[in-house]
């Protein structure tokens, strides 16, 4: 890594922190400085001022991107929401941090610019592994735990031909598994069909999975294959298998145990070799327990079960994905992928996503659309007041809690502990129950707010609350003092 700077403190700070860091770290005072030790060795990554003394920062920056394209660089100013920040990233800086630092930011963004680079390696050998196709722009990406062992089952899991129940909420990618362990079964030369139980009534999803005979039904002009006859030799894809009918269950259950079925209107059996993935966003058992999905079936399905997890449980893939979709919804074909702003990315991880990776995809690609090319600002992001409403009701239950409890235990204790850790909000010795539950929440946030040491959006993670809420109650009970 080099620091370019003109201030002697800044280089020195920065050495000390990134060297703790387990980084190698070297240093320059200016721009010709910088250009001659990038030239000597160029590091992974610059962390460079806008403002040196002997040079416009901009234009060392446009010297570097030009001649060492695939270098990232964080600028520094002063100026957080400058024009001079946002030129930067226009000219391909990753991020800018603004003096002066806050350490766990800083150190947050450095974690996401090295993600970013081995998200663009992992892209790199893997077209030349599979090769330049439009299949390649959707992909599985994470780095999180969760997702680690999501990627070790689809490892271990894909050169069988064992069936596969994926589960999950709605948009957490379901699909993509289905296509990741196609693409590397053995079956990877024959086709992927897939069909959507959703989407179709009983009868014209049988008459699409299992096909019909010429005349077999009125509008029956000719023979029809059905989906399992299509995917002979690869792989089938029933999503949202929890649609099912029993009847049409039953068919299935067969094919899964003698690998043949019929047409409508023939009594003809037809063999196939076939693979079977299916996904659900339900819960099966509790279908089986409600007599609403087969259980002999059930277990037919879940011989190798992979859990996709929400997006609210993986929030440190963020970054990553943000990054993927810039690239995929670029402005224009060829363009440099779009930036986006420090605190437009922290307001993408503030969320909870409803909708998973598919609403996360969808926002992006509308703020790709809405800034035609510039760096994404919080004004480019539109989200309904969703999560704030439920921060709300999280926070209404957590005093319904502290209601609760405070019932069960001894109400003088309460009111001593109240009396104790309140200063003027309901510590009066006693006071209504109402006053000594909200000493209570914010003896909460008080202690949230020194484990994170006042780092406000660590103690909101921590509370689980968003953080303008988080603000509010820091206002209202004088915290912030």
């Amino acid at each position: 890594m080099l620091v370019v700077d003109d201030e002697a403190e800044i280089r020195s700070l920065l050495t000390d922190l990134l060297k703790e860091e387990g980084y190698r770290v070297g240093t320059a005072k200016s721009g010709e400085e910088a250009l001659a030790a990038i030239a000597k060795d160029p590091p992974d990554l610059v962390m460079m001022d806008v403002q040196l003394p002997d040079q416009d920062g901009i234009g060392v920056l446009r010297k570097l991107k030009r001649e060492h394209s695939e270098m990232e660089v964080i600028v520094m100013t002063a100026f957080g929401g400058s024009s001079t920040a946002i030129k930067a990233m226009e000219h391909g800086a990753y991020d800018y941090v603004t003096k002066p630092f806050d350490i766990d930011d800083l150190l947050a963004t450095l974690r996401r610019v090295f993600e970013h680079a081995d998200m663009s390696n992992e892209v790199s050998a893997l077209r030349l592994e599979l090769g330049k196709t439009a299949a390649e722009r959707e992909r599985i990406v994470g780095s999180s735990k969760p997702m680690l062992e999501v990627y070790k089952l689809i490892g271990k899991v894909a050169p069988s031909d064992a069936t596969v129940l994926i589960t999950g909420e709605s948009g957490t990618g379901k699909e993509l598994v289905a296509e990741a362990l196609h693409r590397a079964s053995k079956r990877n030369p024959h086709p992927l069909v897939k069909v959507s139980c959703a989407a179709l009534p009983e009868t014209l999803l049988e008459t699409e999975l299992f096909g019909h005979e010429k005349g077999s039904f009125t509008g029956a002009m000719t023979m029809r294959k059905g989906r399992f006859e299509s995917a002979n030799k690869g792989t089938i894809f029933l999503d949202e298998i929890g649609e099912m009918t029993l009847g049409t269950q039953t068919k299935l259950l067969r094919i899964l145990q003698e690998r043949e079925f019929e047409r409508i209107g023939s009594n003809t059996p037809i063999q196939i070799d076939i693979r079977v993935i299916v996904a659900t966003n339900r819960n099966l058992a509790e279908e089986v327990d409600k007599s609403r999905f087969r259980e002999d079936l059930y277990y037919r399905l879940n011989v190798i079960h992979i859990h996709m997890p929400p997006l609210r449980d993986r929030k440190e893939d963020i970054p990553l994905l943000v990054e993927h979709f810039l690239v995929k919804f670029r402005h224009a074909p060829g363009a440099i992928p779009t930036s986006i702003t420090e605190d437009a990315l922290q307001r993408l991880t503030d969320y909870e996503w409803p909708g998973n990776v598919r609403e996360l995809e969808n926002a992006i690609e509308r703020a790709v659309v809405l800034s035609r090319g510039n760096p994404i600002t919080l004004q480019h992001l539109a989200f309904d007041d969703r999560r704030e409403a439920a921060d709300r009701r999280r926070m209404a239950g957590r005093r319904t809690r502290l209601d609760e409890a405070a019932l069960d235990d001894d109400e003088e204790q309460l009111a001593d502990t109240a009396a104790a850790t309140s200063n003027g909000h309901g510590g009066n010795g006693g006071g209504s129950f109402k006053d000594q539950v909200s000493a209570l929440e914010r003896q909460l946030i008080k202690e949230a707010l020194d484990r994170a040491d006042g780092n406000r959006t660590k103690a909101a993670e921590e509370l689980g609350i968003y953080r303008r809420l988080l603000y509010a109650k820091i206002k209202e009970y004088g915290l912030g003092e």
